[in-house]
This record gives structure tokens, C-alpha cells and sequence, in this order.
């Protein structure tokens, strides 16, 4: 399973998830099924503009886990 680290993120650069909501401005709803991983996609503007705001690759993003 690909898990995006999103929240571990956060935590390390001191920000808040609604200071990540306004970044993105997508639907509240897509964005917590996103940073919770219940979603099934995520553009590629999403990764992109996540991969700026956090200063990180694509690999730092996400992790492959066993599940």
C-alpha cells in the first residue's frame, strides 16, 4: 500500500492542516480523504504543489507499506 506522509510533514515544518487546506484549495472533503489516505487518486498538480510547499521529492512524500 502507498501512503502519503503528509501529516508527518506538517509536524516537521510547524504548520497547521488548514494553513494546508488554504495551499491547495481544494474541496475539504478531498483534501481529508487525501491527507488521511481513504483516497484512491491525487493529481499530479497535488503532488507537485505539495512537493514545493514542503520543499521534498515525490519519494519523501509518500512510503510504501505492508498491508
Amino acid at each position: 500500500m502507498i501512503k502519503l506522509n503528509v501529516l508527518t510533514l506538517l509536524e516537521k515544518s510547524g504548520k497547521t492542516k488548514y494553513w494546508l487546506y488554504k495551499q491547495l484549495g481544494m474541496s475539504y472533503q478531498n483534501f481529508s480523504k487525501m491527507i488521511n489516505n481513504q483516497t484512491k487518486s491525487i493529481r499530479y498538480e497535488n503532488i507537485e504543489t505539495l512537493c514545493l510547499l514542503f520543499d521534498c521529492t515525490p519519494n519523501e512524500l509518500f512510503e510504501i507499506t505492508e498491508d
